[in-house]
């Protein structure tokens, strides 16, 4: 490997990738134009590096106390605050992000609030939910899996959902597992900055194992594959692709190794008439709002909209397609996504979708025209696979539908998103549409939106931001929100008449964290077998 190559961190230390698998650059999307340096791309022997470095960090790093990885978590943070200035503006030539507004002010503030939560909550450790049955001797708790974390990055948070520095990272290592990140190859000068700081607060923090962060910027797909299904990792964090998600998910489904992949959402936003007729200017106002920001670029863009048909549906069609011509194009992440933008047009068109506003390619840079479809609700109900699919940018598809009806055929046959929104009148006439339809959508959605748009993910502990496939591969947990997230890289664990000093700190009687537990008898109904029984 040549000399001006980045090196990859393996091992708590940056060396040379050991493989000829070829190298990369990163583009300035605004132009065009490489950026300087070169990324490897990992071959099997740097792969086998992080895994051996990984495998024998596990045990290790379970074993120290809580506190360490706590102050490991804060120092993180602290250190990109610190260089706050130049990840920022390594961030903004790599992704054409603002600076201001965007990454200075809100995702790199966010990033270190996530980290500094996931600091929180190792020390106060309500996530491993202990649980004490004094009848039967029982005590359960969630504890660490036995692995690695592999974290695959996304290309639109270069620090947020950062595989070395995300929420996926925090809450891998809140759990005590050792992280193998993934950069994504849009942003690797800005994954770079980042794990050197990583790595830096790894050497500041005694006790944590050498192997405890590693990062790899680039894997053919075959070896992104071994790596989810290799048996030295715990389990799989990853945001991105349908397409490439479900290729890793497959992977790990063979040796039954958890992956978490959030894959697909249109976010369906639902105009109840009573809303449309009250403020149908303001509405379109924040459509418009909500699916430019970040180009269209958000896993919770709205990017499907239902509105009923007639003269105020139109009128609403109307006020956007004026908005979406008039705006600027957006800039794309990588320079396969306008071609891709227009093939998804391209399809959404041939399946019958008209196009208002926008719908090209447009240069300089990597950028795409901002551009809203419509289409007849019967049209969308009887090819849902095409005219439901995500475009990923500044692309909106506007259903127009006939009553109640028509809006119970649409949402029932939406696949599983993110959020879904319902927009009502403010003086209850949407109310009995609105409690038809809502148990609908309910369904198909991790979060549930009422009067706003889904763009923001607040970092909250009573946040999903998960919900049925293909939005994420389980329903049942997210990826935004402590301590919530912690539990996708933990077991539950039981203990039966162990003895107290033998047990976890969390379930002993002598409670010395004072944790709030659920103790003596879970269930009031005779148990299926006495004490001292064992059936299987």
């Amino acid at each position: 490997m040549p000399a001006d190559v980045f090196p990859v961190a393996v091992g708590g230390v940056w060396q040379p990738s050991s493989d000829a698998g070829g190298t990369f650059t990163a583009f300035n999307p605004q132009t065009g134009e490489v950026l300087p340096g070169e990324y490897p791309v990992s071959g099997a022997a740097d792969l086998e590096a992080v895994l051996a470095a990984a495998a024998g960090a596990t045990t290790a790093l379970q074993a120290v106390p809580a506190e360490v990885r706590a102050t490991f978590l804060e120092r993180f943070a602290d250190l990109l605050e610190a260089d706050a200035d130049a990840l920022t503006r390594m961030a903004h030539h790599e992704t054409a992000l603002p600076l201001t507004g965007r990454l200075l002010q809100n995702e790199l503030p966010r990033t270190t609030g996530q980290l500094r939560q996931a600091a929180h909550c190792v020390r106060e450790r309500s996530w491993v939910r202990p649980v004490i049955d004094t009848q039967l001797g029982l005590r359960s708790m969630f504890g660490p899996m036995h692995g690695a974390a592999v974290v695959f990055g996304p290309n639109n948070f270069p620090f947020a959902f950062n595989a070395v520095s995300g929420g996926d990272f925090a809450a891998a290592i809140a759990a005590g597992l050792p992280v193998i990140a993934k950069a994504h190859p849009a942003h690797p000068g800005t994954s770079r900055l980042l794990a050197q700081h990583a790595l830096e607060a790894l050497r500041a923090t005694p006790g944590l194992p050498t192997g405890t962060v590693q990062m790899l910027y680039h894997l053919p797909p075959e070896l992104g594959r071994r790596l989810v299904s290799d048996r030295r990792v715990a389990a799989t964090a990853f945001t991105g692709s349908r397409t490439g998600g479900l290729a890793l998910k497959g992977a790990s489904d063979a040796p039954s190794i958890p992956f978490y992949g959030e894959l697909s959402s249109v976010n369906p936003v639902v105009i109840l008439p009573g809303a449309l007729e009250e403020r149908l200017e303001a509405l379109a106002d924040e459509l418009f709002t909500s699916c430019t920001l970040g180009s269209g670029q958000f896993c919770t863009n709205p990017g499907l909209v239902f509105v009923p048909d007639g003269a105020a549906g139109r009128g609403f069609v109307a006020a956007l397609a004026h908005r979406f011509a008039a705006a600027p194009p957006g800039v794309l992440f990588t320079r396969d996504a306008p071609p891709h933008l227009e093939e998804v047009v391209g399809r959404l068109q041939g399946a019958g979708a008209q196009i208002e506003a926008g719908g090209r390619a447009s240069g300089p840079g990597f950028r795409f025209s901002t551009t809203l479809l419509s289409v007849p609700g019967e049209v969308m109900v009887q090819n849902p696979q095409v005219l439901g699919q995500e475009a990923f940018g500044p692309v909106c598809l506007v259903v127009l539908v006939r009553g109640m009806e028509g809006f119970q055929a649409a949402l029932s046959i939406l696949e599983g998103n993110l959020t879904g929104t319902l927009y009502s009148a403010a003086d209850g006439t949407d109310d009995a549409l609105y409690a038809a339809l809502a148990p609908l959508l309910r369904v198909r959605v991790g979060r549930l939106l009422n009067d706003r748009m889904p763009t923001g993910v607040a970092v909250s502990p009573a946040q999903q931001h998960g919900g049925p496939f293909p939005a994420t591969t389980h329903p049942g947990f997210t990826s935004v929100g402590l301590p919530a997230a912690i539990t996708r890289f933990a077991a539950l664990q039981s203990y039966d008449h162990v003895r107290d000093a033998r047990l976890p700190e969390e379930l002993r009687d002598t409670n010395p964290l004072g944790i709030q537990r659920c103790v003596d008898r879970v269930w009031t109904a005779e148990p299926l077998s006495q004490p001292g029984d064992h059936h299987g």
